[in-house]
């Protein structure tokens, strides 16, 4: 008897955006059918109007939400779990509007229910606006902040995983103003363990791990900043060593990802987002996976936004959407 798959549910994103597309790709994909049953958690009417303006297969299977409860658990083919409420037609790919904002929120709230109910096995997601969002009335900068305040996560933290090179975020969806007094030593050491724990699941080994500092060359003893490294940094960095991590820092960011160094360290813990997503877009833009580490479900993600000014034109690249897919079975059975 063949193993079975784990159901994957796949938030189709902003509707505006390539989300549909790319949802439609991976429904279509034997690559993906081979690993996992995806399940879009979507509009099936949009979907069905992105395959006509575009050309891709239109969805085969479609399960209404009135019928989702008594007919997951059968799910053995590609399926949109069909979310309406949202017009197909009244609205324009590329633009950013509060009814996209909307959409796309619903359709992680589901996601989330579905996931913490034990109905599937992991979420992924598709990209979502955050300009839309907001115009939506959504108080949340993005999924991070979402999946960790619906699942009531005492400590999560994003986690970006590339086959190039890895990191985890201290702060993340803040302006640089407001990053230092985000920044603690239990904070970096939260952050530590999750990204330890991750990687290990990942590899089957413990991990070895680095911490940047915060300021250019990482303070230089207290000549850059406000001495950051010193009274936070470095005490976390040696609380972890204590703790039996294998831990390095803090390095400064200018010199961090080398490639010598990136040989060498599985993940690397940043203090702020464009720190790490710098790297990782510039080594792995296509093919980076965005994680919530800490949660009590497994969620991953593309690591790109809506893409508006190509949005249902088929131009859409899938491979990081199947990436998450591919991390998110593995995580699901570990």
């Amino acid at each position: 008897m063949p193993p079975t798959l784990p159901r994957i549910a796949i938030t189709m994103g902003d509707p505006a955006g390539v989300g549909p597309e790319i949802c439609l790709r991976a429904l279509a994909s034997a690559e993906i059918r081979e690993i996992a049953t995806a399940v879009v958690f979507g509009d099936a009417a949009v979907l069905r109007h992105c395959a006509a303006v575009t050309g891709l297969p239109e969805p085969r299977c479609i399960v209404r939400e009135a019928r989702w409860s008594q007919n997951f658990a059968s799910l053995n083919e590609p399926a949109v779990l069909d979310l309406p409420g949202f017009n197909a037609t009244d609205f324009n790919p590329g633009t950013v509007s509060g009814s996209t904002g909307a959409a796309a929120y619903r359709y992680i709230q589901k996601s989330i229910t579905a996931a913490v109910d034990l109905e599937v096995q992991a979420v992924v997601t598709a990209p979502i606006n955050k300009e839309a969002l907001r115009a939506a009335g959504i108080d949340f900068p993005g999924h991070t902040e979402i999946f960790a305040s619906a699942t009531r996560a005492r400590r999560a933290c994003m986690f970006q995983f590339s086959k190039e090179v890895c990191a985890s975020f201290v702060t993340v969806h803040v302006g640089y103003s407001e990053v230092p007094a985000l920044i603690s030593t239990d904070r970096i050491l939260d952050v530590i363990e999750l990204t330890a724990a991750a990687l290990q699941r990942i590899h089957g080994r413990p991990p070895r791990l680095a911490v940047l500092g915060l300021n250019p060359h990482a303070g230089e003893h207290g000549l850059f900043g406000n001495r950051e490294e010193e009274r936070f940094i470095i005490p976390a960095i040696q609380t972890a060593r204590q703790r039996g991590y294998e831990i390095e820092g803090p390095l400064p960011p200018d010199t961090a990802f080398i490639p010598a160094k990136r040989r060498v360290i599985d993940g690397f813990i940043c203090m702020y987002h464009d720190q790490g997503h710098i790297p990782l877009k510039a080594l792995a833009f296509d093919s980076a996976v965005n994680t919530t580490l800490g949660l009590p479900i497994v969620r991953t993600s593309v690591d790109h936004g809506t893409a508006c000014d190509i949005a249902w034109q088929a131009k859409a690249d899938p491979g990081s959407l199947f990436a998450a897919i591919k991390l998110a079975a593995k995580l699901s059975a570990s």
